[in-house]
C-alpha cells in the first residue's frame, strides 16, 4: 500500500483493488506449435502501491503488463480496474482504459514534436484543450525536473531526459496507475540510479499504483513495496517478497543489512531457475 509521503486520493472505505486479475492464462499458437506463456495469474494490487515483476527472460513478464494494459488479450481470465472490467464484450471499456498510463523502454518521443507536444499528445487525441495542455505539460515537466525544456526537441535531450519526458507523457492524462517496461534498460548505470531516484520521487507526489517490469533485484527491491518473482515460462506467480524499506530511500539504503538480506533472498531464488 502507499507509503508516507504518497498523496493518494482515496474515498473513505474504498476496498477496492486499483487492478484485480483473476485465472489470467496466455497461449501463442495452435497445435504442436501451441506456446503456454502464463497461467493461474491471480493478482490484486493496492491504491498507491509500487509493484515490481521480476523473472528470468521469457517468463511472461511483459505479457502480464500489456495485458494489464489492455494491449492484448488473455486467453482466459479477466482483468478489472478498480472495479470496472477492462474488456466488455470483446472491446476495452474506456472508463477503465483512462485510469492507466504506460511508459516503455523506449523513449519513443515523435522528432518533429517538441518535448512539450509530446507530453501533450495524449491529451490532444482525447480532446483537451490547447491552453490546458500546455498548462499540464509544463507541470509535468516541472514534476519529473525537465522544466526550461519544453521547447526543445527531442534529438537534443539526453535518453535519461527523454525518458523523463516519456514519464511525463504516462502522467499526462492524470492516470491513477503506471505501467512501466523496463523505462531505463537502456541507460547507463548512474543515470539509471538516479532516475530510480527520481521515479521514486515522482510516485510520492503523484499517489498513483505503478506495476514496473525489470530485469534488476537491485532496482527491484530499491522501488518496490512487493516484488512479484515469477517462474520460468508459463510464468506463474512463484514468490512475493513484502519490501518494508522506509520511505524516502536513497542510494545508501542499498548498503544496508535489511537491503541485502531481501535483495540476496530475490537472487537465490532465481538461481534455482537456471
Amino acid at each position: 500500500m502507499a507509503k508516507a509521503g504518497a498523496a493518494v486520493a482515496v474515498e473513505a472505505g474504498d476496498t477496492i483493488p486499483r487492478i484485480k486479475l483473476e485465472g489470467i492464462e496466455q497461449r501463442y499458437g495452435a497445435g504442436q506449435s501451441e506456446v503456454l506463456a502464463l497461467t493461474g495469474v491471480d493478482l490484486e494490487i493496492g491504491h498507491g502501491e509500487f509493484l515490481v515483476l521480476l523473472g528470468p527472460s521469457g517468463c511472461g513478464k511483459t505479457t502480464l503488463l500489456r495485458i494489464i494494459a489492455g494491449l492484448q488479450t488473455p486467453t482466459s481470465g479477466t482483468v478489472s480496474i478498480h472495479g470496472r472490467p477492462l474488456w466488455e464484450k470483446g472491446r476495452r471499456n474506456d472508463k477503465a482504459m483512462a485510469e492507466l498510463g504506460v511508459v516503455f523502454q523506449d523513449a519513443n518521443m515523435f522528432p518533429w514534436l517538441t518535448i512539450e507536444d509530446n507530453i501533450a499528445l495524449p491529451m490532444k487525441l482525447s480532446g483537451v484543450g490547447k491552453a490546458e495542455r500546455r498548462r499540464r505539460a509544463n507541470e509535468l515537466c516541472e514534476l519529473v525536473g525537465i522544466h526550461g525544456f519544453e521547447k526543445r526537441w527531442p534529438r537534443e535531450l539526453s535518453g535519461g531526459m527523454r525518458q523523463r519526458a516519456a514519464i511525463a507523457r504516462g502522467l499526462s492524462c492524470n492516470p491513477n496507475i503506471l505501467l512501466m517496461d523496463e523505462p531505463f534498460g537502456a541507460l547507463d548505470a548512474m543515470t539509471r540510479d538516479q532516475m530510480n531516484l527520481e521515479l521514486q520521487r515522482i510516485w510520492m507526489e503523484s499517489g498513483c499504483s505503478i506495476v514496473l517490469v525489470t530485469h534488476s533485484i537491485r532496482e527491484a527491491v530499491f522501488l518496490a513495496d512487493r516484488v512479484l518473482l515469477l517462474s520460468p515460462r508459463p510464468g506463474r506467480m512463484d514468490t512475493f517478497k513484502d519490501v518494508e524499506l522506509e520511505r524516502p530511500r536513497d542510494t545508501y539504503v542499498q548498503t544496508t543489512a535489511a537491503f541485502q538480506s531481501i535483495e540476496r533472498q530475490l537472487r537465490k531464488r532465481l538461481d534455482t531457475f537456471s
